[in-house]
């Protein structure tokens, strides 16, 4: 096994867990190149954050001296590091072939297929059909006609067992607009993303019902404006990534089954726009992006989607107490003014209110939703629907969900 100069951990979901009655923390892998869930005992974690690819082995040994009180042999921490490298947790050249090789498999295959066809609905179309219908007859008909002039909206990622009316509601409002479409652009919240990226793929994405064909000319555009590849490097994301997946099914439901282009972009975290002034519309790639979009959306029927949950509050996120009715509502206040700039089209306003907050309810949506506002522009919108859903057996911890309707 070989041992890296200076190691570093590659970007990987991590989470404080117990196994077996012991404190662990639990590393995941967004591209998949690690296999399931790697636990590495709490006493090692500070090894861990010493992989920081500024740090020799002999400056890892001193540092976990003086820091940590831990005396280390260096031959023990070379091992250790060895060990990680061996596992796929370290940057290296057996990183980057596995990777290589991932990417090869996933563009080469027919289409991304559906990742959680069979486990968070049906993979069979017609109990699909039958599951989505029954939402939509617990949602009950619009309380008007179906808007016409819709030009965008925001859909929920949650699992439709807890989301389901909001979706009902809010696809219900964009039927027309949705099967009228020529190209539908679906922005869903990338949870394993970086700051800042914006990351479509080439792939078809496949429902049920077939394949919605990617839109390879705004790819193109999109690496265009984007000035390499590098637009790419995280693509490997929308093989699991279930936020564009479950507005794409409502999307191909509402068509009955019929395909349209569809234009599949994962967004990477905000979090360095909620914790300092400066703002993805300063971000030269970002401005360029939007705008290629725009250009290639020109004189074509298009609908915009955020695929995009709000809030994500109490113990299950990390929040130490339980939310009790009176958190609920003033959270429930804090989305309606979150969403009353939505509606406004102030996508500004929207991220300004979050960094005054500074995110502390955790707004998963916030990419996808600011993505969106700054391509339709000028817009007007409605919340058609919100929800509060348990994420915990005790329900003190929620997200919240809305479905919004743009038009203008």
């Amino acid at each position: 096994m070989s041992t890296p100069v200076q190691p570093k951990v590659r970007p990987l979901i991590t989470e404080w867990v117990r196994a077996d009655g012991d404190v662990c923390l639990a590393l995941r892998d967004p591209d998949e190149l690690l296999p399931g869930t790697a636990l590495i005992p709490a006493g090692l974690a500070p090894v861990l954050e010493l992989c920081d690819g500024e740090h020799t082995l002999a400056a890892m040994q001193a540092a976990l001296s003086v820091r940590y009180g831990m005396s280390l042999p260096i031959e023990a921490l070379q091992s250790l590091v060895a060990q990680l490298e061996e596992a796929l947790i370290l940057e290296s050249e057996r990183v980057r072939a596995a990777r290589q090789e991932a990417c090869r498999a996933y563009r080469s295959a027919p289409c991304r297929p559906p990742a959680l066809a069979g486990a968070s609905y049906p993979a069979d179309p017609d109990e699909l059909t039958a599951m989505l219908a029954r939402f939509e007859d617990a949602a009950g008909p619009p309380a008007e006609l179906r808007a016409n002039g819709v030009r965008g909206i925001v859909s929920p990622h949650i699992d439709y067992q807890r989301g389901g009316t909001v979706y009902a509601r809010t696809w219900q409002h964009a039927q027309n607009a949705a099967r009228e479409a020529e190209i539908v652009v679906i922005f869903g919240t990338d949870h394993a993303g970086s700051p800042g990226t914006l990351t479509p793929t080439r792939q078809d994405y496949a429902t049920p019902w077939g394949s919605l064909p990617t839109d390879q000319g705004i790819v193109d555009r999109l690496e265009a404006a984007w000035g390499d590849d590098s637009l790419f490097d995280e693509e490997l994301h929308h093989r699991k990534e279930h936020s564009i997946e479950l507005a794409a099914v409502w999307l191909h439901y509402v068509r009955q089954g019929e395909p349209v282009a569809l234009a599949p972009i994962l967004c990477g975290s905000f979090l360095p726009f909620t914790t300092s002034e400066a703002g993805p519309g300063e971000n030269g790639r970002f401005v360029a992006s939007i705008t290629a979009l725009r250009d290639a959306l020109a004189g074509r029927r298009a609908l915009v989607v955020a695929a995009a949950d709000l809030a994500h509050v109490g113990p299950a996120f990390g929040d130490p107490q339980p939310l009790e009715q009176k958190e609920k509502e003033d959270l429930r206040r804090f989305d309606h003014e979150l969403l009353a700039a939505v509606c406004q089209g102030d996508a500004e306003g929207f991220l300004g209110r979050l960094r005054q907050s500074g995110d502390k309810q955790k707004v998963c949506g916030l990419p996808p939703i600011y993505a969106a506002l700054h391509l339709l522009g000028p817009v007007a919108g409605r919340v058609v629907d919100y929800a509060q859903c348990p994420a915990d057996d005790a329900a003190g911890s929620v997200v919240s969900v809305a479905g919004v309707v743009w038009t203008g």
